[in-house]
C-alpha cells in the first residue's frame, strides 16, 4: 500500500503513462496526480489525505457525460433534418458500450491501468471506463473546447461515419418485433435458465415464429441468449433485403 501512496503524490513522474498521454492526447498533462486517478482501479483501495477513496470512477461519470454532450451537439450541428428519436438513436450508437470499449481497447489502456489481480478478469467494459476517465481528467484540466478535440481525436475522427453508423443496427430483438408487427407475425422469445457444466452459458432461449419453432441458442444472459437469437432470425429471415 505504501507504493501505491507514492504513486498519488503530486508531481510523482509515471514516465510511461505520460509517454503514452502524449502520444495519445498531443500533449503532456501538468496535472499528474489527475492523470494517474484517471487510471486507478477501486481494486488497489488507497485514499487521499481526507479519507476519500482514489480511483476512476467519478472521473468515469464526468468523461461519461461529456462525451454525450459532445456527441449530441455534434449529431444536432450535422443532421438537421432528423428528428430528437433519431437523433437519439444515433447517439446511442456511437457511445455505446461496445464502441467505447474498442476505442479503449484499441488505445491499449489498459495497459497502464494500477490494480490489484489479474487485469485479464476484468471484462471489456473496463477499457471503456478508462477512456471515459481520461476523458473526465482532461476536461477538468483543459475545459470543454480542448476536451471536446479530444473527443474528435479519439473516438469521432477515426471511428465514426454517420451515413454508416444509420445502418447500424443496436437491438436485432426490436428490429424483429418490429418486423413481426409489419408482416403480422407472432414472435416469442422463449427463455429460460439452465443448468450447465459451462457456467459462463446460463440461458436458453427457443425463438417462435407462428407457433413454429425457428431456432435456439444459449447465452450467458437473457438479454444476450434473445440478442443472439434475434441476429439469427434477421439473417435467417433476410429481414431488410
Amino acid at each position: 500500500m505504501q507504493f501505491f501512496s507514492k504513486i498519488w503524490s503530486k508531481g510523482t513522474a509515471n514516465p510511461e503513462l505520460e509517454a503514452k498521454l502524449k502520444s495519445i492526447l498531443g500533449f503532456a498533462p501538468k496535472n499528474k496526480s489527475l492523470y494517474q486517478t484517471a487510471f486507478t482501479h477501486r481494486s488497489v483501495n488507497i485514499k487521499n489525505d481526507k479519507g476519500l477513496l482514489i480511483n476512476f470512477e467519478r472521473l468515469e461519470f464526468l468523461g461519461d457525460s461529456v462525451i454525450d454532450t459532445v456527441v449530441a451537439n455534434h449529431l444536432y450541428e450535422k443532421l438537421a433534418q432528423d428528428n430528437e428519436g433519431e437523433l437519439t438513436r444515433m447517439k446511442s450508437k456511437i457511445v455505446s458500450r461496445e464502441k467505447l470499449n474498442f476505442i479503449g481497447k484499441e488505445l491499449e489502456l489498459l495497459d497502464h491501468l494500477v490494480c490489484t489481480g489479474n487485469k485479464d478478469n476484468f471484462g471489456d467494459d473496463i477499457y471503456g471506463n478508462i477512456l471515459e476517465a481520461l476523458v473526465g481528467a482532461v476536461f477538468i484540466e483543459k475545459g470543454y473546447e480542448k476536451c471536446k478535440k479530444i473527443v474528435f481525436k479519439l473516438i469521432l475522427d477515426p471511428h465514426i461515419t454517420l451515413n454508416e453508423v444509420k445502418k447500424e443496427i443496436i437491438s436485432y430483438k426490436s428490429v424483429l418485433i418490429e418486423w413481426g408487427q409489419k408482416e403480422k407475425k407472432i414472435i416469442l422469445f422463449n427463455t429460460e435458465k439452465e443448468e450447465s457444466k459451462d457456467t459462463t452459458i446460463n440461458y436458453q432461449c427457443k425463438l417462435i415464429v407462428d407457433d413454429k419453432q425457428l431456432l435456439k441458442v444459449r447465452g450467458s444472459s437473457k438479454k444476450k441468449a434473445e440478442e443472439k437469437a434475434a441476429k439469427r432470425a434477421f439473417n435467417i429471415l433476410r429481414i431488410g433485403r
